[in-house]
Order: structure tokens, then C-alpha cells, then sequence
């Protein structure tokens, strides 16, 4: 690895440390856990899969997303019923990597992966105004002024300071700076401390005291499962966005097998559960990240400031770290796609728009789900309104129709409109070079087809076929002679 680019990876993975620790420690509160849990997930998930991945630059750790997933588990049954479900969803999330399934992925279109980051870009925002509350009050006078200062002075370092030079991250200069200037000047502004304290030791090995029995496997399942998919989502689609920023290619399939086994790890040593990580992976990449070392760094420093350097990350001002993630929620979302509204289909801009308020307002997984769904029978409309049949009566009387387009179960009705049984001729030929059979309902729509001919006292033939129809009809038990 070139100087440079060692550098380059060290200095990132620092700047991506300080963005993890908060986030990490306020997925964990959520949950009502010890923000240990959330730190010790955070190094055991981000270090194990930048190590073993298929996305470098990609920062994984305690995502709030799974946070909010398992916080009735830990309600109702407490935290060692969390590490088994940790330790199962991880080997849901390896078996979908060892299956390949990771290329699902190319089913989500591009104007759902717009709704996905702006969502994201929108709750990363709204997040950190919990940081301008005491308690269940909002700040007011001079701390609310201090705050928002030191803030908006954070976010000037971080876009003048790559103007002057970009020898190192300007997240890194702000933080650090910041700090300083409330250090040296004692302003009373809240702290990383005040969050929680994060001393600690090592993480140990202890499986979950729990009867290993099928009671609880029916308790854990369904928040396993659903833990998964939601990680897995969230890890597939922020891959999909660092290979867009990064230019390069990164693998799903193993990203997941490593997400899995990270999860397990991390379960099985007392952390919480983890996915793909936007806002810290934005940081890691616009801070310069780009190999597997800043990762390893961004993990490995979480574990340090727990053992070693606790009482000094504990001075760092939540102002330095929330200046930080404005401007990571700026650099998020994608303002090309307000651009554009006027020049895509509405279709598509209705996507965008549910995608990213059912984000905001639900969860991601349901988000993109829906906006699949939303884009999938958009996609069948257009599909099933672009059959249409060209028509000639032949020099032997019969009549000839020629279709184009594809035939499936929302084009079956404008297909049997395009024909006429009770005034056609008795001889009817369809010429199939240009349609194509996708799935049963257009196995029946001949079916129903050739009956009403047969019906009428005449005789349909059909025409070249492709190999793949010829099979479908074949196996369906239809004729298509």
C-alpha cells in the first residue's frame, strides 16, 4: 500500500471513529441497553468486515435501523434473549450470502435507491436534533446559542477547510478543533460524557443464558429474521451507493457472508447487532477511505477509546459531532433528484417521494419493499400497454395478426381484445416472432384464445414460437400447432 494511500486510510478511519461513538452509543439507549453493548458491536462488526468484506470503504456497525427492530425483545425478555437473536439473524444473514443471493439487489430501481438515501439523509438530520434537548426540554438561551454556534462552526470548517488544502479530513480538523476551543476556553457545552460513559474492558466470550430450547427459538425467530432482512437491505443498498461514489465494484454476496459471521461474532461477545452504516460510510469516503484499512482503524479506535482513552473521547462536544452529521446529511441526499422531477416520468417521482416518506416515518425495509411493489406494477402497466397487434387479411381469405410485446398476467385482457372471433374468417393465423410468454396467466390467455375460435366453429394457428414459449406450452399441457 502507497504512503499515501496508508495516510489517506489511517486519517479516515480516525475521523470515522469519532462519527461511530455517538451514533453507537444512542442506537444502544434506544434499545435499552448498556452502550457498551453498542460499542463492543461497533468493533467487533466494522473491524470483521472491512477485514473480510466485499465493499471496502464501507463502514458497518450498530445501526439504529436494527436498534429499533429488537427493542420490544429486550423489553419483554431481556438482553440474553437479544445475544441469541443477534447470534441467529447473523446466520440467516451468512446463509443468504452463501446462497447468492446478494444480486436481489439489482431489483431495486433507481428511483427507490433515491428514496432510500434521501430518507436516510432526513432521519440522519432529525436525529441529531435530539442533541439540542435536555432531557425531554429543548434548550433555550445561552446553552441553546452556545450549542448552535459551535455547530455551525463545525460545519464551516468542514466546507472551507478542503478549499485551503485537503492534506487531511476536514471532519477531523473540525472535531478536533472544536474540541480544543471548548477545552481551552471552558465553554459549558455538553459533552460526549454526558451521553454515557465508556470505559470498559475487553469483550468476553459467554454464549446467551438462555434454555436452548424450541420455546425460545420461537421467540427469537421472527426478530432474528426480521433483524436480517432489515441489515441486509440496509448493508446491500449502501453498497450499491459506495460503488457509485467509489466508481468501483464491490462484492454482495461476500459482504454478506461477512456481515453474518460479524453478527454472530458479535453476539457471542456480549454486542449488539450491526449493518452498513451511511452516514459513517459517507464520512469514511468523503474523509478519503477508500481500502480496507480505514475500516480496520475506525473498529480497532472504538476498542481503544474503550480501554485506554475514554476519559479524553468523554471531553469531545456532542456540537462537534452533530456539526459533523449535518453536513454528512447534506452531502447524503441526493438534490439531483429534486432536480430531475420535471424530467422523469411522474411515475418515477412518485416513487422517490413514497420511498423516502415511508422511510422517515416507518422503517427502511418496509420503504423499499413498498417502493418495489410501487415500481413493479408500474412496470407491468407500461409493459402490458405496450402489446398491440398488426392485422391483414392474406390473398387465401384468411386472416393474419402479428403481435409484439409481452404476454403475462396484466396484458392478457388488452391481448384477447385484439381479436375478433365472431366476425374473423374461419382461418386465423397468429404470428408469435414479436411476443413474448412470460408466465402462466399467458399460457391461459391462449388457452381462453383458442377456445373462443374453436367456439366460433374456427380454426387459430399459431406461428413461430420461440423455444422458450414452445417448453412453457409444452409443460402446461397446451397445444400450439
Amino acid at each position: 500500500m502507497k504512503p499515501i494511500r496508508l495516510r489517506a486510510d489511517v486519517l479516515a478511519g480516525l475521523t470515522t471513529s469519532f462519527a461511530l461513538l455517538p451514533e453507537c452509543i444512542a442506537f444502544a439507549l434506544v434499545a435499552h441497553l448498556n452502550p457498551l453493548m453498542g460499542l463492543y458491536g461497533a468493533f467487533i462488526i466494522c473491524t470483521l468486515t472491512a477485514l473480510f468484506g466485499g465493499r471496502p470503504g464501507m463502514v458497518s456497525g450498530a445501526a439504529g435501523s436494527m436498534a429499533v427492530v429488537i427493542v420490544a425483545l429486550v423489553v419483554q425478555h431481556g438482553v440474553q434473549y437479544l445475544l441469541a437473536t443477534v447470534l441467529l439473524g447473523g446466520l440467516i444473514m451468512m446463509a443468504f450470502g452463501l446462497l447468492r443471493l446478494g444480486k436481489l439487489v439489482r431489483m431495486v430501481p433507481h428511483p427507490v435507491m433515491l428514496g432510500f438515501v434521501n430518507g436516510l439523509a432526513i432521519i440522519i438530520a432529525l436525529a441529531q436534533l435530539e442533541h439540542f434537548k435536555n432531557g425531554e426540554d429543548w434548550l433555550s438561551g445561552t446553552p441553546l446559542y452556545l450549542m448552535t454556534g459551535l455547530v455551525l462552526l463545525t460545519m464551516a470548517i468542514v466546507y472551507v477547510l478542503p478549499r485551503l488544502t485537503r492534506a487531511v479530513p476536514p471532519a477531523l480538523v473540525a472535531i478536533l478543533g472544536v474540541g480544543l476551543l471548548v477545552y481551552v476556553f471552558g465553554l459549558p457545552t455538553r459533552t460526549l460524557g454526558d451521553m454515557a460513559h465508556i470505559a470498559g474492558g475487553l469483550p468476553s466470550f459467554a454464549l446467551p443464558d438462555i434454555p436452548w430450547n424450541l420455546e425460545t427459538l420461537r421467540v427469537i425467530a421472527p426478530y432474528a429474521i426480521l433483524m436480517a432482512l432489515v441489515g441486509l437491505l440496509e448493508t446491500l443498498l449502501t453498497l450499491n451507493l459506495t460503488d457509485e461514489i467509489t466508481e468501483t465494484r464491490g462484492y454482495p454476496d461476500r459482504e454478506c457472508v461477512a456481515l453474518g459471521a460479524a453478527n454472530m461474532v458479535s453476539g457471542a461477545f456480549g454486542g449488539m447487532g450491526g449493518c452498513a452504516m451511511i452516514g459513517q460510510t459517507v464520512i469514511n469516503l468523503s474523509s478519503g477511505g477508500r481500502g480496507r484499512l480505514s475500516g480496520v482503524v475506525a473498529g480497532v479506535l472504538i476498542l481503544l477509546f474503550i480501554l485506554f482513552l475514554s476519559p479524553l473521547i468523554e471531553r469531545i462536544p456532542l456540537a462537534a459531532l452533530v456539526g459533523v452529521m449535518f453536513v454528512v446529511s447534506q452531502q447524503t441526499f441526493a438534490w439531483a433528484s429534486l432536480r430531475v422531477i420535471n424530467k422523469v416520468p411522474l411515475n418515477d417521482v412518485l416513487v422517490i417521494i413514497a420511498v423516502t416518506t415511508i422511510t422517515v416515518f416507518t422503517d427502511l425495509a418496509t420503504a423499499v419493499l413498498c417502493g418495489i411493489v410501487i415500481a413493479a406494477l408500474n412496470f407491468a402497466w407500461q409493459q402490458a400497454r405496450e402489446l398491440y397487434a398488426d392485422e391483414h387479411m392474406e390473398a387465401d381469405g384468411s386472416k393474419l395478426y402479428r403481435l409484439h410485446g409481452t404476454l403475462f398476467f396484466a396484458s392478457t385482457t388488452p391481448f384477447l381484445n385484439q381479436f375478433d372471433p365472431a366476425n374473423d374468417p374461419d382461418r386465423v393465423t397468429l404470428d408469435c416472432r414479436h411476443l413474448s410468454f412470460v408466465d402462466y396467466s399467458a399460457i391461459a390467455a391462449l388457452k381462453t384464445l383458442r377456445e373462443r375460435y374453436a367456439k366460433a366453429g374456427k380454426h387459430l394457428q399459431v406461428f413461430h414460437l420461440s423455444e422458450r414459449c414452445k417448453k412453457l406450452l409444452k409443460r402446461a399441457g397446451v397445444d400450439h400447432d
